[in-house]
């Protein structure tokens, strides 16, 4: 089972990701991360609406490779909160950039709440 502590500390983060979203989209990270042009540079190629259709997908693949997981009971829960926390971790490079760039670093703001 999973504990109340986690699951609060889960359901905070969701709207922490919702501004840390913004903040990435409105200091243009996009346009200067490394990482986030190999994953989405795939879809330059594409146009504005192809993009957003595959993304969609991608997205609505997820969604549902997740709800089957979650139904699967608190091991497979646990888990997928645990890959979600990997994800909190890897926001910290936020952090390293900005220290790197000895400046601001797009979605450094939001990234300092997550670990």
């Amino acid at each position: 089972m999973i504990s109340g502590r986690l699951t609060l500390i889960f359901g905070l983060s969701i709207p922490l990701f919702v501004l840390h979203g913004i903040e990435e989209f409105a200091t243009h990270f996009y346009d200067i991360d490394a990482h986030d042009q190999a994953i989405f540079g795939l879809l330059s190629g594409l146009s504005n609406h192809g993009a957003t259709f595959v993304t969609f997908q991608v997205m609505l693949w997820l969604l549902l490779v997740v709800s089957f997981l979650l139904l699967l009971g608190p091991k497979w829960q646990f888990n997928v909160l645990a890959l979600a926390g990997v994800i909190y971790l890897y926001e910290l490079h936020h952090i390293y950039k900005a220290i790197m760039v000895d400046g601001y670093y797009p979605g450094l703001i939001t990234a300092l709440a997550f670990p």
